[in-house]
């Protein structure tokens, strides 16, 4: 694997930030914080899935309030969203947030920050300085023009500089945006002048197909230059998608081990039986059953197999049946109706051999 940038390292709860190889996958709660009973099922899940850290809001009192249940249910770390009102984030502090985010473009008097790190620095609370292209400081940009990477640079350094005033720099950076070049390019500027770890996304990413294809963009080049210590991809959703795509991404990547791989042909006038359904099917169980073999479902035994030849184990079709292969090596064939359980049973004997 390609060499990834060593920014500092930052223990957030019980897990490091900055300073590895390993990408940490965070998503956000999608349900109001004060629905203590709720979130704590949600974080769970998403703990389940593959998620290292969860972040929720933090919107009043009630929320900030919530904190000290959700901490004792859960096991991975909670990130505290505050926006405008710096008390709220001196509650989630105090209520055991392990970390907490804000935005220069509404919190940014000094007074307020600095309160604000006192708290941190008594309870070791990292702070995520989160620049959102939706919300920068006004006396930076004010939106009479679009928006450009030194608008977000100089909106970090703003606040940057009052951090480094009271000497805190357990400090996370973001710099999300939903122009994706504008993003890149912050987050390559971010990467080269500051060494604190970097949570990478696109920010307002829009529905699933579209969030996928826009975020892959966004983050493929960040990730590929080895930006980025902690990711999320932003799906108008709920979070377990987030998660998903997230461990897509970063296997795709060669960042993430821990993931299956599916191989499956676009299908053409050759095909004569349901890849899609069978994909989907197959996909499905592999990542419920955390196996981690590359599984190829293809249209044709024209030149499956030959396409699908590093593949541990795969089935290509003809008429109204399969072949089964391994490593493009054909083992047997299989009626339509039991391919899906044929090959399941033979991946579960691979998996039981290993």
């Amino acid at each position: 694997m390609y060499k990834r940038n060593q920014t500092k390292k930052i223990k957030i709860g019980n897990i490091y930030i900055g300073h590895q190889d390993k990408v940490l996958i965070q998503s956000m709660c999608n349900i109001k914080t004060s629905k203590a009973s709720q979130i704590i099922k949600q974080i769970n899940k998403c703990a389940l899935l593959g998620a290292d850290m969860m972040r929720v809001s933090i919107m009043d009192k009630k929320d900030a309030d919530a904190i000290k249940k959700i901490k004792k249910n859960i096991s991975i770390p909670l990130i505290g969203d505050v926006h405008f009102d710096y008390k709220l984030a001196l509650l989630a502090i105090k209520n055991g947030c392990d970390a907490i985010r804000i935005n220069p473009g509404n919190i940014s008097k000094e007074e307020e920050i600095k309160q604000i790190i006192d708290l941190a620095k008594k309870n070791n609370t990292v702070i995520r300085i989160g620049v959102n292209s939706g919300s920068i400081d006004k006396q930076i940009y004010d939106y009479d023009r679009p928006l450009n990477e030194l608008d977000m640079i100089h909106s970090i350094d703003k606040q940057l500089n009052i951090f480094k005033k009271y000497q805190f720099d357990n400090i996370v950076l973001s710099l999300k945006g939903s122009n994706i070049l504008t993003t890149i390019n912050a987050y390559r500027i971010a990467s080269e002048k500051y060494d604190y770890p970097l949570h990478i996304g696109i920010t307002e990413a829009s529905i699933n197909e579209i969030s996928l294809i826009r975020s892959s963009a966004g983050l493929s080049p960040l990730l590929l230059d080895g930006i980025g210590d902690t990711i999320r991809i932003s799906i108008s959703g709920n979070p377990y998608q987030e998660i998903v795509a997230c461990k897509r991404l970063l296997h795709d990547l060669g960042l993430y081990d821990n993931y299956p791989t599916l191989i499956s042909c676009p299908t053409c006038g050759r095909t004569m039986v349901d890849v899609t359904k069978l994909a989907k099917k197959v996909l499905t169980y592999l990542e419920n059953n955390n196996i981690k073999l590359s599984v190829a479902i293809m249209g044709c035994v024209v030149n499956g197999p030959g396409e699908a030849k590093n593949a541990d184990i795969g089935i290509a079709g003809g008429k109204g049946q399969y072949v089964l292969f391994k490593k493009g090596n054909i083992i047997k064939k299989i009626n339509e109706k039991d391919a899906y359980l044929t090959l399941i049973e033979e991946i579960n004997k691979m998996m039981n051999n290993n």
